[in-house]
């Protein structure tokens, strides 16, 4: 992509009040050669956007007809969207499927329909490869090896969206390029400390602690162990590596057309034993049962605060190991982070806020 230096990119950042919408936002407004980014999302603007001149802040969700004709008058060159309702909302299935899969058919319409647009950056997820019980540590799943359905409505909805998006792409001019990244968790300083976040990671680590909330309390007495069962396996990506990812897309001139990659770092995923040690608690071996009955336990006792909707234990008993070196392969792009040096090191951009903590 030539950049008019005079002018520079503009960006339109969807879920830009998000753990990584506003990461991406604030890192590429530091840049020279980007002249706005344009963030939309239903929840309030961060105050760390409001005295930035780079940053356009629209209120609106992605499913709302509000939006298009204000970020069309911007020109944008990219749209990166990430966006998304991650956690079910309890008892409320319809209209999470309208903001998430509606939601993103609208930025999908609005990204091919715009003639400045030249990129589209789709955050999708690992966990659309599914969850099963013939899933083993051995095996690193790729991008050739098709999304299986599920009962998580997470990873149900990512995988329909991704369809969704290919069809789309199909039925287009091909005048526009695709990238889709498939992350694996993602995590760094600042998702462990900047920002408060009900996580696996931030219940075992402790970090709920002193919220003043009875859930969390409950939680991290429960974690004062740590549950593991058999096959139970993490991966990680930081948060840097994300970010710069997403430049790397989005910067520089590459060959490809409708791109799909893991975002996993190469070497050894993080094991049970491996997490209870980083967070300096000891193992409780149980089975895949009793993990089920306790997700579906709290999910509904606590009406979805815990967020442990239907399926989501599966991830809990089942792996998901990715390979994430297809970017390595293709473009030369080089993880800075190790998956396990992502989960317990607060180095990064961010390491001032694990200082702070």
């Amino acid at each position: 992509m030539t950049t008019d230096v005079k002018t520079g990119l503009v960006l339109f950042v969807t879920g830009g009040a998000g753990y990584v919408g506003a990461m991406l936002a604030e890192q590429f407004a530091k840049r020279p050669d980007v002249k706005e980014i344009i963030c939309l999302d239903k929840e309030p603007e961060p105050e760390i956007f409001v005295s930035n001149p780079k940053i356009t802040w629209v209120s609106a969700n992605t499913s709302d007809a509000t939006w298009q004709e204000e970020v069309c008058a911007k020109n944008p060159d990219i749209v990166v969207h990430t966006a998304w309702q991650i956690r079910e909302m309890y008892g409320n299935k319809k209209k999470q499927w309208h903001w998430n899969v509606e939601g993103s058919q609208a930025i999908f319409d609005f990204a091919f329909e715009t003639q400045s647009v030249k990129k589209l950056i789709y955050f999708s997820t690992v966990a659309s490869y599914g969850s099963y019980p013939e899933n083993t540590v051995e095996h690193f799943f790729t991008e050739v090896e098709p999304f299986r359905k599920t009962d998580y409505l997470y990873a149900e909805e990512k995988r329909i969206v991704e369809e969704n998006l290919a069809k789309k792409y199909k039925e287009s001019k091909k005048d526009k390029q695709v990238f889709i990244i498939r992350p694996a968790a993602i995590t760094g300083p600042r998702g462990r400390y900047a920002r408060i976040r009900f996580g696996l990671q931030s219940a075992l680590s402790g970090t709920l602690k002193g919220q003043k909330s009875f859930v969390y309390d409950l939680i991290s007495l429960m974690v004062s162990w740590v549950p593991v069962t058999p096959k139970w396996l993490r991966q990680y990506v930081h948060e840097d590596d994300i970010t710069d990812i997403v430049a790397f897309f989005s910067f520089n001139n590459l060959e490809g057309e409708y791109e799909v990659f893991n975002a996993a770092p190469h070497g050894k995923a993080v094991l049970g034993p491996d997490m209870a040690k980083a967070v300096g608690k000891k193992v409780l071996p149980i089975q895949p049962w009793m993990a089920r009955v306790a997700f579906f336990f709290f999910w509904h006792i606590t009406r979805g605060r815990i967020p442990t909707s239907r399926g989501s234990w599966k991830g809990y008993s089942y792996p998901i190991a990715v390979d994430g070196s297809k970017i390595t392969k293709q473009y030369g792009y080089n993880y800075k982070y190790e998956s396990g040096e992502a989960f317990v090191k607060n180095t990064g951009r961010y390491e001032a806020d694990a200082k702070k903590a």
